[in-house]
């Protein structure tokens, strides 16, 4: 955070209220998936992921929500008068907790299933609570919809998976543009309308396409008074979802989609309903866990036109990917052939629609299983390789030099046996699920919270399509 010290910053002249506990009415408990042979209850102090392989598997997984869409969605209802109605809300730590950082604010939130209900004509606090906002990295987007509204915000430093800098400096700045002073003090940044009425519009160019500051920027760009150009903007499919949402609750937003967005600024908007489109990134990891596997499955609902890079990827390795229907695809790495194998290639993760970051470490899983040298950058994040030490206790053979990465092969010495592994993060964590249903052998993963934050019933669809995994659960005390 070094970087947001070089700001000139003024201290805010208006009082900000303090966080506020949260309030016990504001969450319906969720429907929880009954208890199955894939979850038993032992003595642990940790849930524990077990995999017995080399898995096959088949038959059709249902994807769900997105949690990338679903959280700045969420934050977006802060926006909005009245009652927003948000459908195919992935049930995830991150979205329970995107619900309790409404809740601290004021907001009655209301959660059947999979579908949320959030009224924000309570809301009486420019201050989230601070423990939640700690939790996951996208708490720190109610930044923007505060300031718009209601002309200022104190916001904790966001936290998340440990993966490398990202920085706050682009809201920062971006916010300055918008007419807010912005103060960083105790570990929360502070913000208010300069002029003492609200964000007027500016131009802002970032120096690098960030879709969390894309969207928080879009979402304080709304309500202020006049037209906002923002440039070389984040372009991924969860950016053109957010727009959506907030063109249906009264806002101004072009360009969605592109590297420009033009944004009319409105006195007002009101709560709209929208349904949460198919999460990308568990599509993409469910194709890889096919290919892993060497086996064929079908996934919906997916949109094809997403998944073109992975979809390239899989097809030069060797895989057959069909389109069923609109939004199905089956994926098949199964052999013709006993001594065929997936081919390997190289990987470059970049912004959409390049090769996504949230991908990579579950690609270079896969990698370990094909034939030949494949390289691996990674050009998003500065510390998205920690998973790589833990793919080297199943027998992989990677080297790594800053972000880049040589993964070895099956033919040139990786060899994938079962051991005790740790998941640190979201993503990698589930790199290790994919090499653990191809490795020889028992593999246990522990750390299986960070996982379950980007992955709904991850466990139970995998044993759907034939996967012996058991969750073991630890007593209640």
């Amino acid at each position: 955070m070094a970087s947001c010290s070089t700001f000139n910053l003024s201290p805010s002249s208006k009082p900000t209220k303090p966080t506020k506990p949260l309030p016990h009415y504001f969450l319906k408990p969720l429907i929880h998936e009954p208890e199955t042979e894939t979850r038993t209850r032992i003595q642990t102090p940790y849930p524990k992921l077990i995999i017995t392989g080399p898995s096959k598997l088949s038959g059709h997984v249902p994807i769900s929500g997105s949690k990338n869409s679903a959280l700045p969605i969420l934050a977006a209802t802060l926006c909005c008068s009245g009652t927003s109605k948000i459908h195919n809300v992935p049930n995830l730590f991150d979205t329970r907790t995107m619900a309790s950082v409404l809740a601290s604010l004021g907001a009655k939130v209301e959660v059947f299933n999979n579908e949320m209900l959030v009224n924000t004509d309570g809301v009486d606090s420019v201050e989230p609570n601070s423990d939640e906002i700690r939790k996951i990295r996208g708490g720190f987007f109610v930044i923007g919809p505060l300031v718009a509204r209601f002309g200022e915000a104190v916001v904790a430093l966001p936290g998340g998976c440990n993966i490398g800098t990202r920085p706050v400096d682009l809201y920062i700045r971006g916010l300055q543009a918008l007419g807010a002073v912005v103060e960083l003090r105790d570990g929360k940044v502070q913000a208010y309308a300069a002029n003492g009425r609200g964000l007027v519009g500016g131009s802002f160019q970032l120096d690098y396409a960030s879709v969390g500051a894309t969207e928080t920027l879009m979402m304080a760009a709304c309500m202020a008074d006049g037209t906002t150009v923002l440039s070389n903007v984040a372009r991924e499919p969860e950016v053109v979802d957010l727009a959506r949402f907030l063109n249906d609750s009264g806002a101004s937003v072009e360009g969605a989609g592109s590297n420009q967005l033009v944004i009319k600024g409105k006195p007002l908007l009101h709560g709209s309903e929208c349904v949460i489109a198919a999460d990308r990134i568990e599509a993409g990891t469910f194709m890889l866990a096919a290919a892993i596997t060497r086996s064929c499955i079908s996934i919906s609902p997916v949109v094809p036109s997403q998944m073109a890079c992975l979809i390239q990827k899989l097809s030069a390795a060797g895989c057959k990917i069909r389109q069923y229907s609109h939004d199905t695809l089956e994926v098949s790495a199964v052999s013709r052939c006993g001594g065929e194998n997936l081919q390997s290639f190289e990987v470059k993760t970049g912004p959409y629609p390049g090769f996504p970051t949230d991908l990579q470490p579950q690609i270079m899983a896969l990698l370990t299983t094909c034939n030949g040298l494949s390289p691996v950058e990674e050009s998003v994040f500065d510390k998205r390789m920690g998973h790589v030490s833990e793919l080297l206790k199943l027998g992989a053979k990677i080297q790594v030099c800053a972000s880049t990465a040589l993964v070895f092969g099956k033919d040139n010495g990786s060899a994938l046996s079962g051991s005790s592994l740790v998941a640190n993060d979201i993503r990698g964590g589930m790199s290790l699920i994919l090499a653990g249903l191809a490795a020889e052998g028992t593999t246990d993963i522990s750390g299986v919270a960070h996982i379950d934050r980007g992955y709904e019933n991850l466990d139970m669809k995998l044993h759907s399509l034939g996967a012996d995994v058991k969750r073991l659960m630890p007593l209640a005390s």
